[in-house]
C-alpha cells in the first residue's frame, strides 16, 4: 500500500458509493410500484439518480467521509456518513422536486433508507471481509503498516518521498518498507487534519491505543529536530509498544549531507545510545581547526574504534600529513580505504604497519616523518583477556606507551596525547593498572620539562559501539535467539558515544598546555540491564519474556562500578563546562624510574609473577576486585563472576 494508493482507494470508495446510490433509487422505484401502485418514468427515475449522486457524494466529502482511512471506520465515523446522506439526500429531493414535481414521497423515503443502510454497510463489510482477503493475500508482503511520530517538516517530506518513489520506475525494495498509517503529533491543533492523506490521530499519549487499533507493524520517529528530553520520553513510549522503531537523523545531516540526497535511505533503526537521555556533547571545532590545520598528524593504533574515528576527524580539518600507524594491517586497510573514497588524493594519507613495542621501528618512522602531533590509541583493553594475559598488556601498554612517548619528546613533536580509560582509576585488573601506569609514564615526561613536547592525557568511560562492547554483543544473541547475557543486575557504567569520545581527545588536545589529565563530565551512569531491556523492546520483543536476560557473574579484575577520578585526584573546571582537568598526582622520578625499569625486565623474561608484583608496587592503588566491590558495598550475596559487559575500547594492540 501507499499514499498513491490510498488517492485511488477514495476514488473507489467514491465510485462505490454511487453505485449503491444508484441501485438504491432502482430498488426504491420497484418496491414503489410494487406496494404503492405508483409508476414512475425512466426519464424521472435517472434525473432523480444523476442529481443524488451528485448531490450526496458532494455531501459525503463534505463530511469528511472520504478524508479518512476508510478501513478503519470506527462507530464514530459512521456519523459522517449520516450526516453527508441526511444532507445530501435533502438538497437532492428538494432540486428533483424543482425538475421533477411529481416525484412521490415513498420514492424519496425508500430511496434515502436504503440509499443510507447500503453506504454505511458497505463499508462495515468491507472492513470484516474483503480486508482480510486483502491481508491474507499480502501475507508476504514487503510492507510495514507505519506510525510516524511527528507532523512536522520532516514527516511531510518523507511521506512526499514515498510518493515519489512509488511512481518511479526506479523505485527499489527499501522504498517498499512502509505503509503509512497514522501520523502522531504532541501539537493538538493538527489532530484531525492529513498530512499527503495520511491522518493525524492523536497526541504521544495516545502511540499505544492507535497501534493496536490501526494494527500498526513499525514506528518511524519523525522529529529530528527534538530535545533529547522529548526524545527520550517518546522513544521510552514507543519502546512500551514492542514494536520495531526507526528514527529520521538530525535535520542538519538530512539537509546539508551531500552524500545523502535521500530521506529514505537515511531512516535507520533507533540506535540504543538515542536512549541513554543524555543530550549530544558539543565542542568548540574552532580551537580543533586551529589545531590541526597543517599539521602532520600520526594515530597510534589508527585502525581501532577510537584510532579511526579520530582519523577521521583530522582529516577534516586540513592537516599536513596524517599517518595511520597499526600492526592490525586489516583494519589500517579498512581506515585508509574509507579515506581514499573520501578524500582522493587531496589528503596526504600514510599508513604504516608496526608495532610500538619495537622502539627502534618506532624510531625510523619518528625520524621519517617527524609528525607534530601524537594521538597515542594504540593499546590492548579487552579487561578479560589481559587478565589471561598480563604479560602483553604490561608490554604492548606500558612498554610501547614509554617507547612512543619519549621518542616524541625526543624528536621535539609538538603535543602527545595519550588516551586513557576509566578503569585506571583504582584499578582492579591488569589492563585498568597497566592504563594508570601509562598515565604515570606521561605525567613524569611532562614534569622533566626536557625538549618542547607537551604531554596530555585524556581520560572516559565506555565507548558505545566500539569494537568489543556490549551493543553489539547484546544484538547478536538477540538477531540469533539467544539469551542476552549480561554481569549482574546492580552493574552500572559511563558510557559516551565514539564521536563523543574523540571530540574529547581533540578538544583537550587543542587547550591543553601539557602535563594534564582531562576528564570529560559523562553525566549519570547507566545500568548494563537497563540497556539490555531496551535494545530488546528495540527489537520488538519484551524482555524476561520473548527474549530472556541471564546474569551470568562477575569475571575477575572487575568492578561493578567505575570510577572517573581517584580520590587525590580534584577537579579544575575548563572552557568547555562539559571538560574539567584532573589534579595530577606527584611522582617521585627517581621511584618510578627504577620502577619502571623492573617492570620492562620482568617482561621482556614473561615473567608474570614478578612483572604483575612490579606493577602492584608502581600502582598503589591496585586493588582486587573483590575488595573494592565490598568496600563499595553493592555487591549481592550471590555468587557473581563477571562477563563482556564493558570491554568498551578499541581493539588495536599495535
Amino acid at each position: 500500500m501507499t499514499v498513491r494508493k490510498f488517492r485511488y482507494r477514495k476514488i473507489a470508495l467514491a465510485f462505490a458509493d454511487a453505485s449503491i446510490i444508484s441501485g438504491s433509487a432502482i430498488c426504491s422505484w420497484f418496491l414503489t410500484d410494487l406496494f404503492f401502485n405508483i409508476d414512475l418514468s425512466t426519464e424521472t427515475v435517472i434525473s432523480s439518480i444523476i442529481i443524488s449522486i451528485v448531490c450526496c457524494l458532494l455531501s459525503l466529502y463534505w463530511c469528511g467521509a472520504y478524508s479518512k482511512m476508510w478501513r478503519y471506520f470506527k462507530k464514530r465515523d459512521y456519523v459522517s456518513c449520516l450526516l453527508g446522506m441526511i444532507v445530501g439526500t435533502g438538497i437532492a429531493c428538494l432540486l428533483t422536486y424543482v425538475f421533477e414535481r411529481d416525484l412521490p414521497v415513498s420514492y424519496v423515503i425508500i430511496d434515502a433508507v436504503l440509499s443510507l443502510i447500503g453506504i454505511c454497510l458497505f463499508r462495515f463489510f468491507f472492513k470484516s471481509a474483503f480486508i482480510d482477503v486483502v491481508k491474507a493475500g499480502k501475507e508476504h508482503s514487503a510492507y510495514k503498516r507505519t506510525m510516524i511520530i511527528g507532523g512536522g517538516k520532516a514527516c511531510e517530506s518523507l511521506l512526499k518521498e514515498i510518493r515519489n518513489a512509488e511512481s518511479s520506475p526506479y523505485n527499489d525494495d527499501k522504498n517498499a518498507l512502509f505503509e503509512p498509517v497514522c501520523i502522531i503529533d504532541d501539537d493538538k491543533r493538527k489532530t484531525g487534519k492529513s498530512i499527503h492523506d495520511v491522518p493525524i490521530v492523536g497526541t504521544s499519549s495516545t502511540i499505544d491505543k492507535y497501534v493496536k487499533t490501526m494494527e500498526i507493524e513499525q514506528i518511524v520517529f519523525c522529529i529530528p529536530s527534538a530535545s533529547e528530553t522529548d526524545r527520550k520520553r517518546i522513544l521510552d513510549i514507543c519502546a512500551e509498544t514492542k514494536l520495531p522503531v526507526k528514527i529520521i537523523p538530525f535535520l542538519v545531516n538530512l539537509m546539508f549531507d551531500e552524500e545523502h540526497t535521500s530521506i529514505l535511505n537515511q531512516v535507520r533503526d533507533i540506535k540504543v545510545e538515542e536512549l541513554l537521555g543524555r543530550e549530544p556533547i558539543r565542542f568548540d571545532n574552532e580551537d580543533i581547526k586551529n589545531f590541526i590545520d597543517d599539521k602532520v598528524c600520526m594515530v597510534t593504533g589508527g585502525g581501532g574504534s577510537i584510532g579511526s574515528e579520530l582519523v577521521r576527524q583530522i582529516a577534516r580539518y586540513n592537516p599536513k600529513q596524517v599517518i595511520i600507524l597499526d600492526i592490525y594491517e586489516n583494519n589500517a586497510y579498512d581506515i585508509q580505504q574509507e579515506l581514499i573514497m573520501d578524500y582522493g588524493t587531496s589528503l596526504n594519507l600514510v599508513t604504516l604497519i608496526a608495532s610500538v613495542r619495537d622502539y627502534q621501528r618506532m624510531n625510523q618512522i619518528f625520524n621519517k616523518y617527524k609528525p607534530d602531533i601524537v594521538f597515542h590509541a594504540a593499546a590492548h583493553k579487552h579487561v578479560p583477556l589481559m587478565e589471561d594475559s598480563p604479560m602483553e598488556a604490561i608490554k604492548n601498554n606500558v612498554l610501547g606507551t614509554f617507547n612512543t612517548a619519549s621518542l616524541a619528546q625526543f624528536y621535539n613533536v609538538q603535543k602527545f596525547v595519550m588516551i586513557s580509560t576509566d578503569k585506571a582509576v583504582n584499578p582492579t585488573n591488569v589492563m585498568g593498572a597497566s592504563k594508570r601506569c601509562c598515565e604515570m609514564i606521561v605525567q613524569y615526561l611532562a614534569q622533566q620539562n626536557e625538549g618542547n613536547t607537551e604531554f596530555v592525557t585524556t581520560r572516559f568511560g565506555n565507548v558505545l559501539g566500539s569494537n568489543g562492547s556490549v551493543i553489539p554483543k547484546f544484538k547478536r544473541q538477540i538477531e540469533q535467539g539467544k539469551p542476552v547475557t549480561v554481569t549482574h543486575p546492580d552493574i552500572i557504567r559511563y558510557f559516551m558515544t565514539i564521536p563523543e569520545a574523540v571530540s574529547l581527545v581533540m578538544e583537550a588536545a587543542a587547550i591543553a598546555h601539557g602535563g594534564e589529565i582531562f576528564v570529560l563530565d559523562m553525566g549519570q551512569p547507566v545500568r548494563i540491564v537497563t540497556l539490555a531491556e531496551n535494545l530488546i523492546r528495540m527489537y520488538g520483543k519484551e524482555p524476561y519474556k520473548d527474549v530472556k536476560i541471564e546474569f551470568t557473574g562477575l569475571r575477575p579484575g572487575e568492578k561493578i562500578k567505575e570510577e572517573l577520578l581517584m580520590n587525590e585526584e580534584g577537579l579544575q573546571k575548563t572552557s568547555n563546562k562539559l571538560i574539567f582537568i584532573g589534579k595530577q598526582i606527584d611522582i617521585d622520578p627517581d621511584e618510578f624510574i627504577e620502577s619502571l625499569r623492573m617492570l620492562r625486565d620482568a617482561a621482556s623474561e614473561n615473567n608474570e609473577k614478578i612483572a604483575v608484583s612490579a606493577l602492584h608496587d608502581m600502582v598503589p592503588t591496585f586493588t582486587t576486585p573483590e575488595e573494592f566491590n565490598r568496600k563499595a558495598n553493592v555487591i549481592s550475596k550471590r555468587n557473581f563472576r563477571f562477563d563482556d559487559d564493558d570491554e568498551d575500547d578499541e581493539d588495536s594492540d599495535s
